[in-house]
């Protein structure tokens, strides 16, 4: 039915909006908390650099349409998808409040993976675990898309945090020991002047590489759902009004107004803003200059930037959390404050099966009623 594919377009929009303001932080925590940038300075500068990546291109958005659940074994129906994004909606919802910076990214490839398998009663096949190709780049499914992806990005963040800010580290005690000019520029107050400016755009490669990331995995479901609409003969007679939902191509094809609704609406939500997680990214954890800043979000956007290049719909809370803690460990390895961290990690590991446990409920309760 019409009605039931506009409502699922409806709930991924939610979701976008939400996932804009839940990740709000992840882009700006940083220049918040080192005082570069006020609270409304940020959130306009990130909705501005994610509605920018948004248009970067839509290598995400077709693994989460074609290459995580096997189609061909399931049918996707617009109430799946609607329980899969609303128990993605949940899950981020309870996050935000608690004020913890869990994955969106993985909330909605947990519902999605949840609905799908009530679906197929539980029939793990529905799921693509595994398919390689000739290149293994162009590999897909769950192992190199999902697993592999949450295991090594929160490692590289981590890694390259404590590398680059090593290496800012290192360079300036080298300028001064050389005295004169050099030692006067890498004091304190002049190095927090530099990377205060450096920061700017820090900030803004972390919001672009946000939104190149982020803002696809809703354009892939509203693919997913309009593909399925599509096959089920839903749109062989749709009024002139709505003929815009007609795909222009196949199932991996994303249509240029799922684009720029997704990029419009993401960057709203951005622009609302997420200031609990904020204050647990910013405050909480270690205590940032700009230097420091500087060093976790490049850290962070360079890990993004790589994995939409191949698809990998990895998580920007994973990416910055751990640049973060990188940069805080080779600054000092006990500022790093534990019981903050723990609180994060317990979000990241219960972020899947929860909002994939909340989908399956959904969609063994869609069908009892129905």
């Amino acid at each position: 039915m019409l009605s039931l594919l506009l409502l699922v377009i409806l709930a991924a929009l939610i979701f976008e909006f939400i996932n804009g303001f839940h990740d709000t932080a992840n882009s700006i925590a940083t220049v918040v908390a080192t005082k570069v940038l006020t609270p409304t300075q940020a959130v306009i500068l990130a909705a501005t650099t994610n509605l920018i990546g948004a248009f970067s291109g839509t290598a995400v958005a077709k693994t989460i349409s074609s290459g995580l659940v096997d189609t061909g074994m399931v049918n996707i129906t617009s109430e799946i998808l609607i329980c899969a994004l609303t128990g993605a909606i949940i899950w981020n919802l309870i996050t935000w409040a608690l004020g913890l910076p869990s994955s969106s990214s993985h909330a909605l490839i947990g519902g999605l993976c949840g609905a799908a398998l009530a679906a197929g009663d539980n029939n793990l096949d529905v799921l693509i675990w595994s398919k390689t190709a000739a290149v293994w780049t162009e590999n897909k499914g769950l192992l190199w898309k999902v697993v592999i992806p949450m295991v090594s990005s929160p490692v590289a963040g981590f890694s390259l945090g404590i590398l680059i800010m090593g290496v800012l580290m290192a360079v300036i005690s080298g300028m001064n020991s050389l005295g004169g000019f050099f030692a006067r520029i890498s004091r304190p107050k002049a190095i927090n002047a530099i990377f205060g400016k450096a920061q700017l755009l820090s900030a803004g490669y972390m919001g672009f590489a946000h939104g190149s990331n982020d803002a696809q995995k809703t354009m892939g479901i509203i693919a997913l759902a309009i593909f399925s609409a599509n096959s089920a003969g839903t749109l062989d007679n749709l009024p002139v009004w709505a003929d815009f939902l007609r795909p222009d191509g196949g199932e991996k094809d994303i249509d240029s107004w799922v684009i720029v609704t997704c990029a419009l609406i993401m960057a709203l939500g951005t622009a609302v803003g997420g200031w609990r997680i904020i204050k647990t990214l910013g405050h909480k954890m270690v205590k940032l200059h700009p230097i420091n800043g500087f060093a976790a979000e490049t850290s962070s956007a360079t890990i993004l930037l790589t994995a939409a290049h191949f698809g990998m719909p990895v998580s920007t809370t994973h990416s910055i959390s751990t640049a973060i803690m990188g940069v805080g460990f080779a600054k000092n390895p006990h500022a790093l404050k534990l019981p903050v961290i723990e609180r994060i990690i317990w979000a990241w590991i219960l972020t899947i099966p929860a909002a994939g446990g909340v989908s399956w409920t959904l969609v063994k309760l869609w069908s009892f009623l129905h």
